[in-house]
């Protein structure tokens, strides 16, 4: 059962000027400064953070010297559990598994799913399921280690590739620390989010898209949990997709409840239809402020880009990969994750 929390709303203050590029004339029409009602950390669930929050000093990618909240999430949900992801039978049911995203239409995993994946892909060479209808799926560390990689083992192509967290090194959710603006510094001009997106308010990190086209490729399925996460061996648990699964609460009318804070300090929201969105997903309102909403499901990728500087990256990883067209390539393996982003994300075995 999900524990839903009452919502605290967080109202930052914006220079309106500085979104100018991106919101609508009419949102341009009222530059009225939003001044925080409540703090992002009241927003963690109970168990969400591995350690203490600290402030620290730091410094934005637009030069600004500020404070930034260093926040180390647990890398595991408080209010979920991880899985189911794979089937292991071709009549498997909903219930029983989890999701598949690749850029354009989001699939149930089922035993179906894994018959119909030729005609999906347009590929008779994928065949998951051996003639007693039995699906191949990682099923031990080992198998799951040769084959959440860039370059996947030959004996895993053709596979149903699932993560578990006893797995992981120590069999220990692997934590990560981000160092996020206190106060966000609103931008003209938007920047392409790279790995890690952000964090959630029930303990995981966001991802960047997922390398749908290297995936397919090596004949595999990476399947997601249906709250959009999976397990890889440098990351732990981590997430592509937004389903609701940590939304706080109720919202207003033609919105929705905030589910992880963002980079540059901005809220993500749950997804909404319409809403007048700009090119980052975001928008501004009375009661909320700016703040972004979480892209469907299927496109693959939460957030792609910010409107608010951020604690630059040591690098930023290569864009995720859309759902391929035809045949998938044949010279590139499903990588780990996302990214593996280094400063200022970091990762800890805790």
């Amino acid at each position: 059962m999900k524990i839903l929390l009452p919502i605290q709303i967080i109202i930052c203050t914006l220079a309106i000027s500085g979104l100018a590029g991106c919101f609508s004339e009419s949102q341009e029409a009222n530059p009225q400064k939003r001044i925080a009602s409540s703090s992002p950390l009241d927003l963690f669930m109970a168990g969400a953070l591995a350690k203490d929050v600290a402030t620290v000093d730091c410094t934005l990618s637009d030069g600004t010297v500020t404070s930034c909240y260093e926040i180390t999430v647990s890398g595991t949900p408080t209010n979920y559990q991880v899985g189911p992801f794979c089937p292991r039978t071709t009549s498997a049911t909903e219930d029983e598994v989890g999701i598949w995203l690749d850029g354009e239409n989001l699939y149930d995993v089922t035993g179906q799913f894994i018959l119909d994946l030729p005609t999906i892909y347009n590929d008779d060479d994928w065949m998951l399921h051996d003639s007693e209808g039995r699906v191949r799926v990682t099923e031990t560390k080992e198998a799951f280690e040769a084959a959440a990689r860039p370059d996947v083992a030959e004996e895993y192509k053709n596979y149903c590739v699932e993560g578990r967290m006893e797995w992981l090194d120590g069999g220990k959710p692997i934590t990560t620390t981000v160092q996020i603006p206190v106060s966000p510094v609103a931008k003209r001009v938007a920047i392409p989010a790279q790995a890690p997106l952000g964090v959630t308010f029930n303990g995981v990190r966001i991802d960047a898209a997922a390398p749908v086209d290297a995936i397919l490729g090596a004949y595999t399925i990476a399947a997601f949990d249906d709250c959009g996460g999976h397990v890889n061996p440098f990351e732990g648990y981590h997430m592509h997709a937004a389903t609701g699964c940590g939304a706080l609460g109720g919202a207003t009318k033609g919105e929705a409840p905030p589910f992880a804070i963002a980079m540059d300090g901005f809220l993500i929201h749950s997804t909404i239809e319409g809403g007048d969105l700009d090119a980052c997903n975001g928008h501004t309102t009375d009661e909320y402020g700016y703040h972004y909403h979480a892209r469907s499901a299927e496109l693959n990728g939460v957030v792609t880009c910010y409107m608010g500087a951020i604690v630059p990256s040591s690098r930023s990883g290569p864009p995720g990969g859309g759902r391929p067209g035809g045949r998938p390539p044949h010279d590139a393996g499903p990588p780990s994750g996302g990214d593996n982003s280094a400063a200022p994300a970091r990762h800890d075995h805790s």
